[in-house]
């Protein structure tokens, strides 16, 4: 297993930045999910709508990215994919690293997965369920092969596992300082990621924003390419519809890391926010 980087306070902070936004983006998407483009208009953290949920409630992607994050801290950075699993199954069958108690909105490919032990290899199994968990190990010095193996626990296709180390390697390079507008030319991959290398040049109608993986991917590094604060780059996220939780969710970690959560609209956002504290336990393990 591998160690992670020794996190002075900047890079704390930026963890720390990059695990609320997701869980905000994850938040102000949840009362929009599955509605269509251009039928509503998020502009500030709403609740109740498609779940019935009070402002601020973050769902299965929040839960399941500070589960991981509570065992890569736990563990002193360190990939271990049985624990991960063990906090996942915490969270599938007892409703830990929830808000409420309560687990809703759980993919159909994770909840098969932790329920029979192993993940789905088929083709039609490249749902959003392991992207939207992964960015924690970009805080870490994993392996390429161990971000695989954490995206199998739920989602074992190629297609899954590779959409997360492309991911992971963005967010990395985001936090070493570079532009996402240098980094998109660079991402030269054959079919199904053909299309990012040129998601500069692409307009908001190109873009799909189901609970495919790779519209989840391509559909967050877009936002974050076509806007220019926290705020323009996660509402833009969730105003493509559909899978709005997922996508505000992958899209407001990368925004959390390249901006920060410094404005107006993202420490009104974390005012709303709920579960806080469970958030923080995560990110405060192992300390």
């Amino acid at each position: 297993m591998t160690k992670a980087k020794m996190m002075n306070e900047e890079m704390k902070k930026r963890y720390s930045d990059a695990v609320y936004g997701l869980a905000i983006g994850d938040a102000l998407g949840v009362p929009y999910e599955f509605k269509a483009r251009g039928t509503f208009r998020c502009a500030e953290m709403t609740g109740y709508g498609t779940h019935n949920q009070p402002a601020g409630t973050w769902s299965d992607d929040t839960s399941m990215a500070i589960a991981t994050v509570e065992s890569l801290q736990k563990n002193n950075g360190s990939v271990d994919i049985d624990d991960i699993t063990k906090n996942f199954l915490k969270w599938f069958d007892w409703e830990d690293f929830t808000v409420d108690g309560y687990v809703f909105d759980i993919g159909n490919a994770t909840a098969t997965a932790l329920r029979t032990g192993r993940s789905e290899t088929d083709r039609y199994s490249n749902g959003n369920g392991s992207l939207m968990r992964i960015l924690p190990l970009a805080f870490t010095d994993c392996t390429d092969d161990e971000i695989r193996a954490v995206s199998a626990i739920t989602h074992g296709h190629d297609i899954s596992k590779t959409a997360c180390v492309i991911y992971v390697h963005v967010a990395r390079r985001l936090l070493a300082g570079e532009s996402i507008h240098d980094i998109l030319p660079t991402l030269q991959y054959d079919e199904p990621f053909d299309r990012l290398c040129r998601l500069d040049e692409m307009t908001e109608d190109e873009i799909r924003s189901g609970g495919y993986v790779v519209e989840t991917l391509e559909a967050s590094l877009w936002c974050l390419a076509h806007n220019r604060d926290f705020r323009e780059t996660v509402l833009a996220s969730i105003n493509l519809g559909k899978d709005t939780d997922t996508t505000g969710a992958v899209c407001g970690g990368l925004a959390g890391i390249v901006y920060g959560l410094e404005s107006d609209f993202a420490k009104d956002c974390l005012k709303v926010l709920r579960g806080k504290e469970i958030i923080q336990k995560c990110l405060d393990a192992g300390e």
